[in-house]
């Protein structure tokens, strides 16, 4: 039992030298980041900057403008805006399957993009084209600079941006020293950055997610060491869980009075903190693990959803469909982009405003589209190859479907309500959420990721909807169980400073102090 206990000191005394700055860094960067996220561009930020599509130069119709690009078949995706330069093009995404243009050389999955006038393939997007998209972005005077060409940098590690590297940085010289990253392959404006994101990122996410491991010798061993300081973690809080209950005086009081046995002030914070905060510091260490997806414990396997099957095959363009001046003329005003989409069996464009929902038109008459009752919920019944066992109706945000601030990392995306939920009796436990207006399938959660949602989301984010929808009190929670951790991390990080200089003989040996009992 002696023994035991003595290894049970050692490995959280030394997991604690080694562990305790990784622990305070993660507490405080973690409150910046409930302020300040990792810099990204959300789809309402994206269209808001986007130049209206009204007035631009559209000379070509879609199916000319593919034909002229040399583009035959199926398309998964197809878009218009004023998205490359300050001019129109269309981006067309064939299906996976099909071979792109000869010559063309672009990413796998980046799309194809058009010139909307002349019909030209526009490829390898230089300086002058980065900066004309940025001037756009912007909507009026600016003053930007062309900082070069990057593969990747502090603000730009998300493997979302993988089909448009090499980036463009252009500084846009605004009030806000805005820098934008333009995709080297579409000439799209893909990521923004305010000095205000930043700045604090480097004391928030960019810290929190050790991303000063990216990009460098050790990237492709980023994933391992975040798991591994994850689990040395864990076996920290939880050894000094034990210790601390074992040293706790529950029925009476050491000598000294109190109830814990140290003498040094900073032992005697270590250990009433690391009581009042453990359950929470574990939670928050072990749901940071979670998000990692560790050994791929999230991934059920599941078959992907069969989209083909729900739209009746990939998008087609109709020979006689809808100009788009007809198109342009059926949806709003400030339409930034139209994009035909193949759903539940027809061709539909969807015209996307600077904000709020998009106008769904039939891409063959240009009037609006309405579905016919049951029509979406039979078609999305086939995503699943398994009965459709109900379709729910959400009028409000619940547990597993409910949207969080844009700056967040879960947050940003479009999550409109009413939206339906179809739960499918197949071995996964599917549920697929279906926008009824557009018809567009927002997401599967299947048991695994129903999973992951507490065990990551909740533990770590606190994003439970009570919480959520009364703050400050989420804030007020969450900021003082951090300093409570940063305590524990503090008190650890001058513990195990003392403990090294006496190791190395850095100190005057003290006089010996009587034992408590």
């Amino acid at each position: 039992m002696v023994h035991a206990k003595r290894w049970l000191f050692l490995v959280h005394r030394w997991l604690g030298v080694l562990l305790c700055a990784f622990f305070a860094m993660w507490f405080v960067s973690g409150v910046v980041m409930m302020y300040v996220g990792y810099p990204k561009l959300t789809p309402a930020e994206r269209l808001m900057h986007l130049p209206p599509l009204r007035g631009a130069a559209v000379a070509l119709e879609p199916d000319q403008a593919l034909g002229a690009a040399g583009l035959q078949g199926p398309l998964r995706d197809l878009r218009l805006a004023v998205a490359n330069g300050g001019r129109a093009v269309y981006l067309a995404t064939p299906q996976p399957s099909k071979a792109a243009p000869p010559g063309d050389a672009r990413p796998r999955g980046a799309p194809v993009v058009i010139d909307a006038r002349t019909g030209a393939v526009l490829t390898a997007v230089d300086a002058p084209r980065a900066l004309a998209s940025a001037a756009a972005y912007a909507q009026g005077p600016a003053h930007a600079v062309h900082e070069g060409t990057l593969q990747e940098d502090a603000f730009t590690h998300s493997r979302a941006l993988d089909m448009h590297r090499p980036l463009h940085r252009v500084r846009l010289g605004d009030a806000h020293d805005t820098v934008l990253y333009i995709s080297g392959t579409t000439g799209e404006v893909v990521r923004d950055a305010t000095r205000t994101e930043r700045q604090w990122n480097y004391a928030g996410a960019w810290l929190h997610w050790l991303y000063p491991l990216r990009g460098g010798l050790v990237d492709r061993y980023w994933a391992d060491i975040v798991n591994a300081l994850s689990l040395l973690g864990i076996a920290a809080v939880v050894t000094g869980g034990v210790i601390g209950i074992l040293r706790w005086r529950f029925a009476g009081t050491y000598r000294s009075g109190r109830r814990t046995p140290f003498p040094s002030a900073w032992a005697r914070w270590h250990h009433v903190a690391g009581l009042l905060f453990m359950v929470v510091t574990l939670a928050w260490i072990f749901s940071g693990l979670m998000s990692m997806n560790p050994w791929r414990i999230f991934d059920s396997g599941a078959p992907a959803l069969r989209t083909n099957a729900m739209h009746d095959g990939p998008l087609q363009l109709p020979h006689a469909g809808a100009p788009v001046a007809a198109l342009l003329q059926a949806a709003p005003t400030d339409t930034r982009e139209l994009r035909w989409r193949r759903t539940a069996g027809h061709t539909l464009v969807q015209a996307l405003p600077a904000s709020g929902p998009p106008t769904v038109l039939d891409a063959h008459t240009a009037l609006p589209h309405a579905w016919q009752p049951g029509e979406l919920e039979a078609a999305a019944a086939r995503l699943v190859d398994a009965p459709l066992q109900r379709v729910e109706t959400l009028r409000a945000y619940d547990a597993y479907y409910y949207t969080r601030d844009a700056h967040t990392m879960t947050g940003g995306t479009d999550k409109p309500l009413p939206v339906l939920r179809l739960v499918f009796g197949d071995p996964h436990a599917s549920w697929v959420h279906l926008d009824p207006h557009t018809g567009a399938v927002l997401g599967r959660l299947d048991r695994h990721r129903r999973t992951s949602r507490w065990l990551f989301g909740l533990l770590h984010s606190w994003d439970w909807l009570p919480l959520l929808q009364r703050r400050p009190l989420w804030d007020v929670l969450l900021v003082a169980l951090s300093v409570g951790g940063t305590v524990i991390s503090l008190s650890g990080i001058v513990l195990g400073w003392r403990r090294v200089r006496r190791k190395l003989g850095w100190h005057t040996p003290a006089a010996p102090q009587a034992p408590m009992r």
